[in-house]
């Protein structure tokens, strides 16, 4: 402390020798009288009237020689100034130097003496102040240093008396063990969840980790407590929590590629938020019931239609034999099973996934079952599902797609009633495409429809299919895009890559919510 305010009384000193050298050097008795035989009888009293005046160790003024005009010891006037920190002043420049002389430390001030409107450098200007030393400061304020020390040990002890009280009551009166046995307790509850446990506090960062969420992140071997969370999880809403102190529940994201169910909430101490935790649930499992549970209501499905479509067909059969036309009920019945065995075995043999398949062909009947026609192309292929997209997912893509589309052709004429679907699989990427001759969508409602609760149909139990359309396209890093055609209905194109290049932040999939 005492070198700092050594230091800061030398720069305040610097600044003082300056002050005085610059005025000089602008004095027009120095600047006609320097370089000049007589020079010295003019510069020497008025350097002294100065130094006297203003209380500084000396005054010097020398010519580009070295040579001397002014000094507090007048034997030294005529000499040459050997000082080599007078260099640099020589050459124009100004500055401040720290020299240790007979009488002590001191800073020196050089300021060149300059005519002509500054254009020619004629001599210097150099002013010395004495500075204290650290042993003068301390002697000076020793007292004051001593009753502050005093003050100080007496405010700090009864302080920590305060503060021992407070603490002890802050902790629940409980000892340093008690404290102890309960954290370690704590530690080995969250360690032995199933679920990953991450917690920050109010400048986001990690307080609380277990292992499962290191697991989730690839960071078994790393401490991750009291780093930023978005450094781990970049797309992490737990700053947003924070900020807003709303809850988030069963929300989905991915970390490194597994989806994952979050359920983030602030953290109140004294309606005050301190920080804010979440809770991940690996989705995988949860996915696999969702994609068989998925797949059992898509064959129901497809067998409850086909049922209802059979029954109406067995009495069309029926109906021609009792009117004895047996040609043309033989005919009907061959139509029926070539056209269900084509598109059966297109659906069969280029649809790997059943429970894909099972729902496009109760859509085909469903189809038939509202006296529309289902175009399935006959390129439609499905080998291999995008990493981001589980087959659930893209059941409720196509499914609520498919029955937008029929929905809107119910009403038409019949020659209208038609719903073409393609499902291209290349090697990079899956594209799906749903067109209808329906009465189409009117521009300003292009971007309305995807928003949840929003319906065309002005039902308060509609609005949320083509919602969790973009919602679960979003999700596995695709895009969705639609447009009027020219003949009226509109045409959905979905494109989702299959390379894990696009990077899905957690806002864009809390704002499909």
């Amino acid at each position: 402390m005492v070198e700092k305010i050594s230091s800061t009384i030398e720069d305040e000193t610097g600044l003082r020798a300056m002050a005085i050298a610059r005025t000089l050097a602008q004095s027009d008795e120095i600047q006609n009288n320097i370089g000049t035989p007589d020079g010295t009888s003019y510069i020497q009293p008025l350097a002294e009237r100065t130094r006297l005046a203003t209380g500084v160790e000396y005054i010097v003024v020398v010519d580009m020689d070295g040579i001397r005009y002014s000094h507090p010891v007048e034997d030294r006037i005529g000499k040459r100034f050997n000082e080599s920190d007078l260099v640099p002043a020589l050459a124009n420049n100004e500055y401040i130097s720290r020299a240790e002389g007979v009488l002590g430390p001191s800073v020196r001030a050089f300021v060149p003496v300059k005519v002509n409107e500054g254009t020619r450098q004629v001599g210097v200007v150099v002013v010395g102040i004495l500075t204290p030393t650290i042993s003068f400061l301390l002697r000076t304020i020793q007292t004051e240093l001593y009753y502050s020390l005093g003050i100080g040990l007496l405010v700090g002890l009864l302080g920590s008396i305060f503060m021992a009280r407070k603490i002890k009551s802050g902790m629940f009166s409980l000892e340093p063990k008690e404290i102890a046995r309960l954290l370690e307790e704590r530690v080995a509850i969250f360690q032995a969840m199933s679920e990953g446990i991450i917690a920050i506090d109010t400048n986001s960062r990690i307080t609380v980790a277990n292992k499962e969420v290191q697991h989730l992140l690839n960071k078994t071997n790393e401490e991750i407590v009291g780093r930023n969370i978005m450094e781990l999880i970049p797309n992490s809403n737990l700053p947003e929590v924070l900020r807003t102190g709303k809850a988030q529940i069963n929300s989905q994201m991915y970390i490194n590629d597994t989806a994952v169910l979050v359920n983030r909430v602030p953290i109140r101490f004294k309606e005050e938020i301190v920080g804010a935790v979440a809770t991940f649930q690996d989705k995988t499992e949860a996915n696999r019931l969702a994609e068989e549970l998925t797949g059992v209501k898509a064959f129901i499905e497809a067998l409850r239609v086909q049922n209802h479509e059979h029954m109406n067909k067995l009495h069309t059969i029926a109906g021609l034999i009792q009117l004895e036309k047996y040609e043309r009920a033989l005919d009907y019945i061959y139509d029926l099973t070539e056209e269900q065995q084509e598109i059966t075995g297109l659906l069969t043999k280029n649809i790997f996934d059943h429970s894909i398949a099972g729902l496009l062909l109760g859509k085909y009947t469903r189809a038939k079952e509202l006296r529309a026609e289902l175009i399935i192309d006959h390129k439609t292929r499905l080998r291999e599902l995008p990493s981001r997209l589980e087959t659930g997912d893209l059941a409720i893509i196509v499914g609520n797609l498919i029955e937008n589309a029929l929905d809107a052709v119910r009403l038409v004429e019949p020659a209208r009633r038609k719903v073409y679907f393609s499902m291209y699989d290349q090697h990079d990427s899956l594209s799906i495409i749903v067109r209808d001759m329906g009465p189409g969508i009117p521009e300003e409602k292009h971007e309305l429809i995807f928003q949840q609760g929003f319906s065309t149909k002005g039902s308060s139990n509609r609005g949320l299919g083509l919602f969790l359309v973009k919602r679960y396209v979003h999700l596995a890093g695709g895009s969705i895009t639609l447009k009027n055609l020219v003949d009226g209905g509109v045409e959905f194109n979905i494109y989702i890559p299959k390379k894990e290049d696009v990077n899905i932040t957690n806002s864009e999939q809390e704002g499909e919510k």
